[in-house]
C-alpha cells in the first residue's frame, strides 16, 4: 500500500505513478501482471494506492528487484510515496473463484463474440 510524498496532493501522485512510475515498472524482468487501484475517496482513506505485482515465484520477484531496473523502480519510488509507511504483504494467491473469465459463456458463445 502507498502513501503519496508529504509535497504532493493525492492527484499529482497519482499523475506521477501512472504516467512515470508504471512506464519504469513494465521493464520489471520476470513481471507478469502489474495493477493499481486508488480510492474512490481519498480524503477519507489512509493509503494513497495500492500495486499489486505478480510474479511467478518469489525467486523471480528478488531477481526483479536485484536487477538494474529494479533498483530504478525502487529509486523512482522515493520521488512520489512514502515507501516506509505502508504496509508490504508477500502473498501467494489462491482464486477461489473469477466471475469475469467469460472465455465461454453458457450459450456457446465466447467473450470475443465467436462460436466455441
Amino acid at each position: 500500500m502507498l502513501v503519496r510524498a508529504d509535497d504532493l496532493t493525492h492527484e499529482e501522485f497519482v499523475e506521477y505513478w501512472y504516467e512515470e512510475h508504471v512506464p519504469l515498472a513494465e521493464d520489471l524482468p520476470h513481471a507478469k501482471k502489474y495493477a493499481t487501484s486508488v480510492p474512490t475517496d481519498p480524503e477519507r482513506s489512509e493509503y494513497d494506492g495500492v500495486v499489486e505485482l505478480y510474479f511467478e515465484d518469489m525467486g523471480d520477484l528478488k531477481a526483479a528487484f536485484e536487477s538494474e531496473v529494479g533498483r530504478e523502480v525502487q529509486a523512482d519510488l522515493e520521488h512520489f510515496a512514502k515507501p516506509d509507511e505502508g504496509p508490504t504483504l508477500y502473498v501467494e494467491e489462491t482464486v477461489q473463484f473469477d466471475a469475469t473469465d467469460e472465455t465461454e459463456s453458457d450459450d456457446g458463445v465466447d467473450s470475443e463474440g465467436d462460436a466455441a
